[in-house]
């Protein structure tokens, strides 16, 4: 772990950062300008019932709050890579500190734009749908269909190119195989981790949580000696923290699907790539740091299996952020709550992830 080591992760998230937070204006004029928000409020949930409960919390911010803003995320993230990138290609010692390689994160760079393209597809569809079959957006069907294909593809890769057919276990153990199966099962994975995505309902929330994760992550890269992997982790914290910037209360834009896509499928593939091919667990791992993404997921699928088996609700709303602001929690005692959280079990997951 040399001092070049260091260089090469926190110079690019630095890069990163600085382009978010001088760039972040210019795209919030752009937002603003266009009106690049829900033209109504939300009033059908996944069941089919209505949201009352939600729009007496968030109707009037929904209605004039730009979407869209995950775009500062990945966009600064992917003008670092090819700063640093074409840097290396006119002076020498630049070359050290490139993190784009195809043995580390070619495959996660994919993963962020194409998750990108998709949720700003997706965004720009709820924005500006009109009154046809895509008004208000790709259905949530359709954007785990697409989710599912792009996971599929990726455990293909992982399957058949880098020879991954199993899971680290901790303690020791050796690896658990899954043979065929581990296609299915990073599928599986990554849909699960997607769904967690709508964590993104609160100021400040979502961006919080992300850069706790993705940090731990940066840490578990380097200690395994993945350094060109540990270094996209933080140039994706840059980004995130420039985010956060303008999204604590009261947020300039919200993060949205372009964001929330992007960085959900892509932390899949660094859990795998911190996983067997690092000698170690990050997929169990995940397990832990991103344990405020899966809750969030099961609170939705426990409120809706409540509402279908029992007849009641288990929650005042779904996602569980939600029910702590219907109870009567502040917005922003919410997110400092999931922050603090976030940050323990993520330096939780760093302790697991060695043992």
């Amino acid at each position: 772990m040399t001092t070049l080591s260091l260089l090469k992760i926190f110079l690019p998230a630095l890069i990163s950062f600085l382009i978010g937070i001088f760039s972040a204006p210019v795209l919030a004029d752009f937002l603003y300008k266009n009106k690049m928000w829900k033209k109504k409020a939300k009033t059908v949930a996944l069941d089919g019932s209505g949201t009352p409960i939600f729009n007496s919390l968030h109707a009037i911010r929904e209605t004039n709050t730009p979407r869209m803003g995950g775009v500062l995320i990945w966009s600064s993230a992917v003008i670092t890579v090819i700063i640093f990138w074409l840097l290396a290609h006119f002076i020498p010692e630049i070359a050290k500190i490139d993190f784009l390689s195809r043995s580390q994160t070619w495959i996660p760079i994919s993963t962020l734009l194409l998750g990108a393209i998709i949720g700003l597809v997706d965004d720009y569809l709820e924005i500006n749908g009109g009154g046809g079959a895509l008004a208000g957006g790709l259905s949530l069907r359709k954007r785990l269909l697409l989710v599912g294909i792009i996971s599929f593809f990726v455990a293909l890769w992982f399957y058949f190119k880098l020879d991954v057919t199993g899971i680290g276990m901790p303690f020791g153990f050796p690896i658990f195989e899954l043979g065929w199966f581990f296609v299915p099962f990073f599928v599986l994975v990554a849909l699960a981790i997607y769904s967690g995505g709508v964590i993104d309902g609160i100021d400040g929330l979502a961006g919080g949580i992300f850069a706790s994760i993705f940090s731990g992550y940066a840490i578990i890269a380097f200690i395994q000696n993945q350094i060109d992997i540990s270094a996209f982790c933080a140039v994706l914290v840059g980004g995130i923290l420039a985010f956060l910037w303008y999204n604590i209360p009261p947020a300039r834009f919200y993060m949205s699907e372009t964001g929330s896509m992007a960085l959900t499928i892509t932390l899949v593939v660094i859990a795998f790539m911190t996983d067997v091919r690092g000698e170690g667990h990050g997929v169990i791992t995940l397990l832990i740091i991103g344990f405020p993404l899966i809750a969030t997921s099961l609170s939705v699928i426990i409120q809706l299996l409540s509402k279908k088996i029992r007849g009641k609700k288990i929650f005042l709303v779904a996602p569980l952020h939600h029910h702590f602001e219907a109870i009567g929690w502040p917005a922003s005692k919410v997110t400092m709550r999931y922050w603090v959280v976030g940050i323990i079990l993520t330096l939780v997951g760093v302790i697991f992830a060695f043992l």
